[in-house]
């Protein structure tokens, strides 16, 4: 079993990506700010469904197969720091403008299918799992297969408290976000500023 360090490190992790506005959480301000609290909790549901699928398949394989071939691992390890810095950058240099949402109104079962793909098709999600996730989990433990599993619900259950925060935020404070600049600053720098922070992290994490 891993220690709490490495637990520790790879909650610290999870937060940082899950916090930053993403796909996900663009999606989620969207639902609350124009369908409100209701809808906006039923789209958390189907996002925390889509992180879900995400940590099956890493549990199933995905993992293990990296892990094995140093070839793979070293590929994916920089093609992701070179993705995650990148996107940082980008980031970084866009205008801060203010935060962009659809004004057409779903009910929550709509919000949770859509909430489903979005996770699904997340780039940030399927990075994380394919390149950042895989260096916490040593495939010569026996029990490489359900050590996967325990990290993808910690990454799940960390999603569905940030996510459910974002959800709860939004459709209490509807104008205040519309009219304020905090997320369009929060899009820009704060999430800029992570990115190249997990770059670098995923940089400096050598295989054992």
């Amino acid at each position: 079993m891993p220690g709490l360090d490495v637990l520790a490190s790879f909650a610290i992790a999870s937060l940082a990506l899950l916090v930053v506005p993403g796909p996900a959480v663009v999606y989620i301000v969207n639902r609350g700010m124009v369908d409100g609290r209701k809808v906006a909790l039923a789209s958390v549901l189907g996002l925390t469904f889509g992180n879900l699928i995400h940590a099956l398949m890493a549990s199933v394989g995905i993992s293990a197969l990296l892990i094995a071939s140093s070839a793979a691992f070293n590929v994916v390890k920089w093609l992701g720091v070179a993705y995650l810095v990148g996107v940082g950058i980008r980031t970084l240099k866009s205008k801060s403008q203010g935060w962009e949402f659809t004004k057409q109104s779903i009910n929550a079962q709509r919000a949770f299918r859509q909430g489903v793909a979005v996770n699904v098709l997340n780039p940030k999600v399927a990075l994380f799992f394919l390149a950042f996730f895989p260096q916490f989990v040593d495939q010569s433990d026996v029990n490489s297969e359900w050590l996967t599993l325990l990290f993808g619900s910690v990454f799940v259950g960390l999603g569905l408290i940030t996510d459910t925060m974002y959800a709860l935020v939004s459709s209490s404070l509807k104008d205040s976000l519309i009219n304020g600049r905090v997320l369009a600053f929060f899009r820009r720098w704060v999430s800029g500023a992570v990115f190249i922070g997990l770059g670098l992290v995923a940089a400096g994490v050598n295989r054992a």
